[in-house]
């Protein structure tokens, strides 16, 4: 390739035809929101930085290493999301929704953007699905979220993934479990990065990755075994309607994911064949975060899916979805006039619903039947020269080569008759 523009380090263009497999992992992802009532969103690619360093957590490495943030002409400190959920809180707040009807339930999807190390599963700018259940805590909610994440997945035919679940208890019983936890982590040889973080949020410190960390947690204080009796009727009654639900659920007391909002119900999922990026999407329940962003004390919970690595999973399974079928039809003009002609075809057909397309440039007969056949069309609409002075233009099957000469001015009924079939 010669020099020359190119997309950013970390970035990646999704072109046709892989971005039909792009779409429908989008699509499908999204339709069991939208049948269980949830309205769609639209938010700013980027917000004032205060949203996210409120919202996301002053420990996350989201905050302290990944964030895009620069300052506008106005002088305003601006950050590129690197999650959608602050952001959609931030529209909640800033709308009063929470006046309405409770829960308030919402979804979107979009780009976001952190600078991280580029690796497979992993880049500087992708996109995801996001949803959140606004403004009530009940463990039915928590399990329909969930649930609506699984559906998603079983929709687009992925089995070799899993449900990781865990609690991660509220104001009532953090404090005692904080107290513990540090007394433990104080005890374990840590670098001056991860004692700051520590210092923060300890919690922080069991999401480290890093072997020579996780070797110094294995007798970790864990806190689903210092949850509160109200914390644990939540997780219990969260878990039975999951069980009702037909879901099945690894326990995960180590969980504790990027961010630091999450409140009780904490998940996340994982597909089996895609390595150390192994996370596909996950959430959980954030009872502290309206507040935290300036607005109500109220609940919620949500999650978000990474549509890119959804698709890997897609991948590693062999599934066969979203395949470019392109259009049913395919008009072939010989000549000026026909071109008129085939114009105004292509255009009814596609006022009715029909996929059609035509050939455009000067090109031959043999060039243009190449184009039909590229096209994925089951038929061609072929009209030379003797068709037209003969009022007729020639209906070619291109899955069997047979081909009728139809009145031109029964095309357009004829091939809607015949591909929409």
């Amino acid at each position: 390739m010669s020099e020359g523009l190119r997309a950013p380090k970390g970035t990646f263009d999704v072109l046709p035809p892989e971005s039909e497999r792009f779409l429908a992992v989008r699509e499908t992802l999204t339709a069991p929101l939208r049948r269980a009532g949830y309205g769609y969103v639209e938010t700013p690619v980027f917000e004032e930085t205060a949203v996210f360093s409120r919202g996301v957590g002053e420990s996350t490495d989201v905050v302290t290493k990944e964030m895009y943030t620069f300052d506008d002409r106005g002088g305003r400190s601006l950050t590129l999301r690197p999650e959608l959920t602050a952001g959609l809180m931030r529209a909640f707040i800033e709308h009063r929704l929470h006046t309405g009807a409770l829960p308030v339930k919402l979804w979107t999807v979009g780009s976001a953007f952190r600078y991280e190390r580029p690796q497979a599963g992993r880049y500087r700018h992708f996109t995801q699905v996001d949803m959140e259940a606004l403004g009530v805590d009940d463990p039915a909610l928590d399990a329909e979220v969930v649930a609506l994440g699984v559906q998603g997945f079983r929709d687009l035919g992925l089995t070799d993934f899993e449900l990781l679940l865990t609690s991660l208890g509220d104001g009532s019983d953090r404090p005692q479990y904080r107290e513990k936890l540090v007394a433990y982590l104080d005890r374990l040889d840590l670098d001056e990065d991860t004692r700051r973080r520590a210092e923060i949020n300890p919690l922080r410190v069991l999401d480290d990755k890093r072997p020579e960390v996780q070797a110094q947690l294995q007798d970790a204080p864990l806190m689903v075994d210092h949850l509160s009796d109200s914390s644990r009727a939540h997780y219990d009654a969260v878990r039975q309607y999951l069980t009702d639900l037909g879901i099945s659920w690894t326990e995960a007391p180590m969980l504790v994911r990027g961010l630091d909002y999450y409140t009780k119900t904490t998940f996340e999922f994982v597909h089996h064949g895609l390595g150390a990026q192994s996370a596909i999407g996950g959430g959980g329940r954030y009872d502290g975060l309206s507040a935290a962003l300036g607005g109500p004390d109220v609940s919620g919970i949500g999650y978000a899916v990474g549509v890119d690595r959804t698709l890997l999973a897609v991948q590693a399974e062999g599934l066969d979805i979203g395949v470019a079928t392109g259009v049913q039809a395919f008009v072939v003009p010989l000549g000026a006039e026909a071109k008129r002609l085939a114009v105004r075809l292509v255009g009814q057909l596609r006022q009715a619903g029909i996929s059609a397309d035509t050939v455009y440039g000067d090109r031959g007969l043999k060039g243009a039947m190449k184009a039909a056949d590229r096209s994925g069309a089951s038929h061609a609409v072929v009209i030379g020269e003797r068709d037209l002075a003969a009022g007729v233009g020639q209906l070619k099957d291109l899955r069997t080569g047979e081909q009728i000469a139809v009145p031109t001015g029964e095309l357009f009924e004829r091939v809607r008759a015949t591909v929409g079939a």
